[in-house]
C-alpha cells in the first residue's frame, strides 16, 4: 500500500470517527462513556469505527424492545390477577410502608427506602411468603436443581446466558428429555451470542429439540459480530419449576460451574433456591423474555398456581434491563451503600463502578462504615479485571477493604448492608450490567438469611489475601499505567 493511500485512509477514518462522534453528542449519552469513545476515535480511528459498529450502536433499541413493552402490558396484567392487580399490589404495600407495618420484624427506615424505591422504580412487589436457601457453589445448586425437575409435573422454565454441551450440561438435558418425554412442557431460553461462542446450539440444543423441547434464542444475531443486538445480551440465570420452585443467582451451565475445570479450579458462586411467592416474579421475567423471543403469549393460570404458606423470607425480585426506564439494581445498590450505618460488603468477578456509585462506596468507608469488597486474584477477563484494579486504590484510601480470593475463582455477584439488605443475583458492579444487560436479582429483607449470606462472606475473607495500601502504591508504574488506560475505557466494556 503506497503512502498516499494510507494517508488517505487515514483521514477518511478521522472524518468517520468525527461524524459518529457527532452522532453520539446529539444521543445525551453518559459523559465518561462519551469521552471514551471519543478517546478512542482519536487514538485508533479505524479500530474505533469497528468497534462502535460492532458494540456501540443505540440505533435499533427502541425498535428491539417495542415488542417488551406490549408484552408488559400483557404478562403483567395476568401473572398478577391471580391475586391482585400489579399496581393495585404496589399502592397497597405503600400504603404499609406509611403505615410501618409492610415488615413482620417490625419498622425498619433502612430497609424501607429499598422497598419503596423499587416500588416506584419497576413495580417490583414485596413478597414474604417464601423459603430460601442459600448456595455457596455449583455442585450444591445444580444437585437440587436437577432434584427439583425430576419432579416437575407440569412445567419446566429454563433461562441461562450461557448453557455448555458439558458434563453437567447433559446431565440436565438427559432430565429435561425425559421429563417432555412424560408430558411435562419444557422451555430453554438462552443468550444466543453467549452461546454462539460455544456452538451449543448447533449439536446440544438440537438433541432437545428432536426430544420435545421447547429452545429459544434471545435476540438472535445471523452475523453475531455486526448484529445491532450485540450490546443488549440477556445475562440472566433463571429456573422455574411448575411455577412454585425457582432459582436465581450467578451461576450458568458448564463444568467450570461445578468446579471441573483446571483452570479456575473450586468456583466460588451464589445461588438462591426460592420456595414461595417470590416465584411468580422469576415465572414473570421468564415469560416476558419468551414473548419477546418468541411471540408467544403464555397466559395459563397454572404457570401462577396458589401456593400456600412456605416460609416468612421477605424479598424482592428486581428485574432490569436496556429496555427499562431507570437502572433499577443499579439506584437500588446505591440507596442501599449510600444509608449504611455499620457495614457494606461487596462479591463481584468485575468491579467497574460509575462515579456516582464509587462516590457512595467512598463516602460510606469515610463515614465509618466497614466496607469490604472481596475480587478474585485469578483473571478471566484481563482487560475488565485490571481495569477493576484501578478503582481499589480510591476504596482503599478511603478507609475500605479489598481482599483478593485465593481458594479458586470468585464469580459471587453479592452486597450485603448491615444486618438488615442482602442483594444476590446475576449482576456484576459494572456498567455493562447496570446499563446494557438484562439482569435479575434478589434483594432479601430477612435478618436470618442475610446472616446466612454474611457468614459466608466471612469464609470467604479467610480464603483472601487483603490488599495493603502501601504495598499497592508500590506496583510497578508500567502496571499503574496499563490498569489506568483500561479504566479510561472501561465505560466500552
Amino acid at each position: 500500500m503506497s503512502l498516499g493511500i494510507f494517508l488517505v485512509l487515514i483521514g477518511l477514518s478521522y472524518l468517520v470517527g468525527i461524524l459518529i462522534a457527532m452522532n453520539i453528542l446529539l444521543e445525551n449519552r453518559d459523559p465518561s462513556k462519551t469521552l471514551s469513545w471519543m478517546m478512542m476515535f482519536v487514538l485508533f480511528p479505524g479500530f474505533g469505527i469497528i468497534l462502535y459498529v460492532i458494540s456501540g450502536r443505540n440505533i435499533r433499541k427502541h425498535k428491539i424492545f417495542k415488542a417488551q413493552e406490549r408484552n408488559k402490558r400483557i404478562d403483567r396484567r395476568h401473572i398478577f390477577k391471580s391475586f391482585e392487580v400489579a399496581k393495585n399490589i404496589v399502592a397497597s404495600q405503600k400504603l404499609r410502608l406509611d403505615r410501618g407495618n409492610l415488615f413482620s420484624d417490625g419498622p425498619s427506615p433502612d430497609k424501607e427506602r429499598v422497598v419503596r424505591l423499587l416500588l416506584n422504580l419497576g413495580k417490583f412487589p414485596f413478597t414474604s411468603n417464601n423459603k430460601v436457601t442459600y448456595y455457596k457453589d455449583g455442585r450444591e445448586k445444580f444437585y437440587s436443581l436437577i432434584e427439583d425437575m425430576k419432579s416437575a409435573k407440569d412445567h419446566i422454565h429454563l433461562e441461562y446466558f450461557i448453557i455448555k454441551d458439558s458434563k453437567i450440561g447433559r446431565q440436565i438435558k438427559d432430565v429435561l428429555i425425559k421429563k417432555a418425554s412424560e408430558g411435562v412442557r419444557v422451555r430453554v431460553l438462552y443468550d444466543d451470542l453467549a452461546c454462539w461462542r460455544f456452538k451449543v446450539h448447533r449439536d446440544f440444543l438440537r438433541e432437545l429439540r428432536q426430544a420435545g423441547v421447547e429452545c429459544a434464542a434471545f435476540l438472535p444475531t445471523k452475523l453475531p459480530l455486526i448484529g445491532g443486538q450485540l450490546n443488549y445480551r440477556n445475562h440472566r440465570k433463571i429456573a422455574v419449576i411448575d411455577g412454585q420452585i425457582g432459582y436465581t443467582g450467578g451461576l450458568n451451565i458448564g463444568d467450570e460451574y461445578v468446579s471441573l475445570e483446571d483452570r479456575f479450579g473450586y468456583w466460588r458462586d451464589s445461588h438462591l433456591r426460592i420456595d414461595g411467592v417470590a416465584t411468580y416474579m422469576l415465572q414473570m421475567i421468564f415469560l416476558m423474555d419468551w414473548y419477546l423471543t418468541t411471540g408467544d403469549i403464555l397466559t395459563d393460570d397454572k404457570y401462577t398456581p396458589k401456593i400456600d404458606y412456605r416460609g416468612n423470607t421477605q424479598m424482592q425480585i428486581v428485574g432490569t434491563g436496556p429496555d427499562s426506564k431507570w437502572e433499577d439494581i443499579h439506584y437500588a445498590f446505591f440507596s442501599a451503600i449510600t444509608q449504611a450505618k455499620k457495614c457494606v460488603y461487596i462479591e463481584t468477578p468485575y468491579f467497574i463502578p460509575d462515579e456516582s456509585l464509587l462516590k457512595g462506596i467512598k463516602t460510606a468507608a469515610l463515614s465509618g462504615v466497614d466496607v469490604r469488597i472481596i475480587f478474585p486474584k485469578k483473571i478471566d477477563h484481563y482487560i475488565v479485571n485490571i481495569a477493576s484494579y484501578s478503582y481499589f486504590e480510591e476504596v482503599l484510601r478511603a478507609g475500605g477493604r479489598v481482599f483478593l480470593y485465593e481458594k479458586g475463582f470468585l464469580h459471587a455477584k453479592v452486597v450485603i448492608v448491615d444486618d438488615e439488605i442482602a442483594s444476590i443475583g446475576s449482576s456484576n458492579i459494572d456498567l455493562r450490567s447496570f446499563m446494557l444487560n438484562f439482569e435479575v436479582n434478589a434483594f432479601i429483607y430477612d435478618p436470618k438469611t442475610v446472616d446466612i449470606i454474611k457468614e459466608q462472606f466471612y469464609d470467604d475473607q479467610d480464603d483472601s489475601e487483603e490488599l495493603d495500601l502501601e504495598n499497592f502504591r508500590t506496583r510497578h508504574v508500567a502496571v499503574r499505567l496499563l490498569e489506568s488506560v483500561a479504566r479510561l475505557f472501561s465505560p466500552l466494556l
